[in-house]
């Protein structure tokens, strides 16, 4: 009997392209079916069992304890300021009584539960990722993904947080924004992994090709987002990835945001 097809989520964001890209060329190859959904969906569905391995928030990672491994060498991740992680306010964070973030985001909502520290008489409230609308009614908008590269020139008299940048002015080190987890019980070998690191560099030297076909990006500048791609996001899950997750781990411990600080072991 033909074994099935590993079931691989990821989400269709443009820093996923030189992962999906590639993947959705070749994956069926190598024995892998492309599922591409919301990040939180995507945690969700491998936690439910309906996904075999996928692209989720870190935060979501951190918090399923030892029930994942990692896809080596494989992650998105950045290095000072992103330009896709971006907390928008109309008045100074010490006045800030309600905030409205993207419903996509997870791992972004504990990043800026640590980097602010809001106190209790500060509300948090989901939104769908429309800006004018969450700031009509809350002092400061979380917004993630693609359109947050053009935000700054869409609402220029707001203050704008990169929540990367922050992030490395507080610790000095990467941020992963997410990973490529296994599920507990799903046999990956080794030449499954290989071929996902290699679809990785391969999709990372097409990246002109990545941003002329992307869609949703309709005002941003195709230099700003190869610039992006090239230069700001980071694909490898190296020592200083792991290193930065690794403090990520700790901090969202400390801040009662995961249930305890796991190990990361990988597939």
């Amino acid at each position: 009997m033909a074994q099935r097809p590993l079931r691989f989520g990821i989400h269709d964001f443009l820093n996923a392209g030189p992962l999906l890209i590639p993947l959705s060329e070749k994956g069926a190859d190598a024995g892998l079916r492309m599922v591409i959904d919301a990040p939180p969906a995507l945690a969700d569905r491998l936690k439910a069992g309906e996904l075999d391995l996928a692209m989720i928030p870190s935060v979501e990672y951190l918090r399923e304890g030892d029930a994942y491994r990692l896809i080596p060498d494989v992650c998105i991740a950045s290095r000072g300021p992103v330009g896709t992680v971006l907390l928008l306010t109309q008045k100074p964070v010490d006045k800030i009584r309600s905030v409205a973030v993207d419903i996509r985001s997870r791992t972004s909502v504990a990043l800026l539960d640590i980097l602010f520290e809001f106190g209790p008489d500060v509300t948090i409230h989901s939104f769908l990722p429309e800006p004018t609308t969450m700031l009509a009614e809350h002092d400061a908008a979380l917004i993630i993904g693609d359109r947050a590269l053009i935000l700054p020139i869409l609402m220029p008299n707001l203050t704008i947080y990169d929540l990367s940048e922050e992030w490395f002015k507080k610790t000095g080190k990467t941020f992963v924004h997410a990973v490529v987890a296994v599920r507990s019980g799903i046999a990956i070998d080794r030449a499954t992994v290989k071929f996902i690191q290699e679809v990785k560099l391969e999709g990372c030297s097409r990246i002109e090709e990545i941003v002329r076909g992307h869609r949703g990006l309709e005002g941003a500048n195709p230099r700003v987002c190869e610039d992006y791609l090239k230069q700001k996001i980071r694909y490898d899950l190296g020592a200083e990835e792991e290193e930065g997750l690794a403090h990520f781990r700790d901090l969202c411990y400390e801040r009662g945001l995961i249930p305890g600080k796991i190990s990361i072991r990988f597939a």
